[in-house]
This record gives C-alpha cells, structure tokens and sequence, in this order.
C-alpha cells in the first residue's frame, strides 16, 4: 500500500488520485476512438465525457456527505477527508446518468447508441479507480484468513481512511478491480455484436450490480447505519450498497426487456 506514489517539496502526489486521473483518461480514450470508429462527432462526445464525469463526481460526494450528515456535523475536520475521497459509486453514477439524459436531449445526441458506448468506458475506468482504493486504503475489506489476505501497515493511509493495520484483510479492492475489467471485455463483446441500442448500457447496470453486490460481503469499512439488515454475519446481512444494487438489478433488466424490441441501430 502505498498511499503517496511522489512528493517534491510541497507537491505530493496520491497514487488515488494517479489511478483516478488514470481511469479517466482511459475511459475518455475509449469513448473517443469507438465513438468516431461509430461514426459520432468526437468534440460532441469530448463535451459530453467533460460534464458527466465532473457531475458524476460531485454527485458521488454529496451522496457520501448526505449519507454521512451527522458524522460530518459533529465532525467538521473530516470534510477535508470527504475532499480526498472518491465518494459513493452508485451514487455518482445516478447523478450522472440523470445528467446525461437531460444533456443528450439538449445537444440532440442519441441516448442509448452514446450510452452504450459509455458503458464500457465506465466499467474500465472504474477499475483502475479501484486499484487506486488499494493504494489508498480506502473501502478496504474484512478480516481474512485465506493465503491472500492482505495486511496494510501505512499510518498514513490509516490516518486518512482508518483501515485496520498489521491484519490481514480481503483485498476487496483487487477482487473488484479486477472484476470491473472482466466487465470492460464482456461489455465490448457486447458492443461490438449489440442487436439494438441500449444493450450495453443495460448488461452494465446488471453486471455491476451483480459485481458489487457479491464483493460487499468481504467489504469491512461500513459503519453503523450502513445496513438495512445486520445479522450475525455478512452472509444474512443486507448493507445499503446492496439494497441499491438489487434496484439496480430490478432497473437493468426492467431497461433491457423495454429496449429490446425496438429497432437495432
């Protein structure tokens, strides 16, 4: 782990936010060179990229600071921590899809073709974003006992996520970066053998649901009022993560089988 990949005198350089910018930029990358190979006005698709990823950042904030209210208001120091973090996926997410439906409509892009091509993008984005947690420390797992347990020993990083030290721990953030690749591939198989728009998008919504609602079993960072359900173990538990990811499960396939009979591209 190791939390700070540079520092030159007072320029510090977080590897979180080198994998960040890194995930960016590849997803970015992506949606220029599918998008013009596809026949899209690439300087449309830069635009839209811009305002999405900017919304979706500040929304993934606001849904950890509202999720978080009381904490943050009798903890006002940790706000500097909240501008660190990276925030609530889903919860970016939701702002950003919101966000792009209203922006297509106004720039006269087509909704699903662009989102399906988005789709990808996010899913490899994300998982260099996770490999950046790891780095960090942050969202980090359980105690574990299996041969590939993890254990952290950075004070830093634990000073500014409180991961546990000199334990070993499921390197939750490997298992779900690695699973947000697998995504990537599957979605562009899908993209490139797509029967009508919006079929990418949908698969996205339904794999990462699938995706993070298995990888929140080993997760170890929730706090008190994270569950909906909390029982004796993970297994007969039910955190607010997954609550999301069964609405985002029940919206995908709601999404596919409404989108499926109409016209292929």
């Amino acid at each position: 782990m190791h939390p700070i990949l540079l520092k030159l005198g007072p320029l510090t350089v977080h590897t979180y936010g080198f994998f960040m910018a890194l995930g960016v930029a590849a997803a970015i990358w992506f949606v220029y060179v599918q998008g013009k190979k596809a026949g899209f006005d690439p300087n449309k698709l830069m635009d839209a990229a811009f305002w999405i990823i900017l919304v979706s950042l500040i929304g993934a904030k606001l849904v950890l600071l509202f999720g978080r209210f009381s904490f943050y208001v009798n903890n006002p120091s940790e706000l500097v921590g909240l501008a660190r973090s990276g925030g609530v996926f889903q919860g970016g997410l939701t702002f950003g899809v919101i966000f792009a439906i209203f922006y297509f409509r106004k720039k006269r892009i087509p909704l699903w073709p662009v989102a399906d091509l988005i789709a990808p993008a996010i899913a490899l984005g994300h998982g260099f974003g996770r490999l950046g947690c790891f780095s960090a420390g942050c969202c980090y797992g359980r105690e574990c006992s299996l041969p590939w347990g993890t254990v952290f020993k950075n004070e830093y990083a634990h000073e500014l996520t409180g991961i546990p030290l000199n334990t070993p721990l499921h390197p939750v953030q490997l298992y779900e970066a690695v699973l947000n690749f697998l995504n990537f591939i599957v979605l562009f198989i899908i993209f490139k053998k797509k029967k009508f728009s919006g079929q990418v998008f949908s698969f996205y919504i339904i794999n990462y649901s699938v995706i993070r609602f298995l990888t929140e079993y080993f997760r170890g960072d929730h706090g008190e009022g994270t569950y909906i359900i909390q029982g004796e173990s993970a297994l007969v538990s039910l955190s607010m993560p997954q609550f999301y990811c069964l609405i985002g499960l029940v919206a995908g396939l709601a999404l596919y089988f409404i989108l499926k009979p109409r016209k292929s591209d």
